[in-house]
């Protein structure tokens, strides 16, 4: 006696099965793509990613570092002394953005004597300069503005040069250097000023 194998083929897809799966292909690509851009959209709304073009901000920043920016830091807070910010350049805010450290701000004196800085004469420890600041002068620091300057203190072009940063002019704070990898690190440790007054 022989056997048989009976097999029931599956139909071969008509017209509309292959539309259908055409359609469905595009849907999800379509939801794909949109929910990147309003992720993208999102996160860029907040955050920006910056490189770093100068030696001004060294040992903290280097040439060539990625920054990662938060730019709603300042929306529902006001800058701290020792904050890292990104701005727009005061004298021409057309020029690409730059990026310096908080040390004075609204209504304070800014005093830079013997290669050390006072702010309201009391004496500033700064642990993350490397060099001793060489210009100096006296500032005050008017409602509405701050006084910035490099870490990299003989090579950088900040408030002693051009003068105050506007609030409406600062776009955000950096946060975390995230590329290149051994450089990375959290930025912002503030500054704290020490107890002896200046003399």
């Amino acid at each position: 006696m022989e056997h048989y194998r009976v097999e029931i083929l599956p139909d071969p897809p008509t017209p509309a099965d292959i539309y259908k799966a055409v359609w469905n292909f595009f849907l999800e690509l379509v939801q794909t793509v949109g929910l990147s851009i309003l992720l993208y959209l999102a996160i860029d709304s907040v955050s920006a990613r910056i490189r770093v073009e100068s030696i001004s901000m060294q040992p903290t920043l280097y040439e060539g570092d990625m920054v990662i920016v938060n730019k709603l830091a300042y929306r529902w807070g006001e800058p701290k002394r020792g904050d890292i910010i990104i701005f727009e350049y005061p004298p021409d805010p057309k020029q690409e953005p730059y990026i310096k450290r908080v040390i004075g701000l609204p209504g304070e004196r800014v005093r830079i004597a013997d290669g050390k800085v006072y702010v309201n004469d009391v004496l500033q420890t700064e642990p993350y300069l490397k060099v001793t600041t060489m210009r100096g002068g006296e500032w005050t620091v008017p409602e509405g503005a701050l006084f910035v300057l490099g870490d990299n203190r003989n090579n950088s072009s900040d408030s002693r040069a051009w003068g105050m940063v506007p609030l409406e002019n600062v776009i955000g704070k950096a946060l975390v250097i995230y590329w290149p990898p051994r450089d990375w690190a959290v930025l912002n440790m503030p500054s704290a000023a020490a107890a002896a007054e200046a003399p």
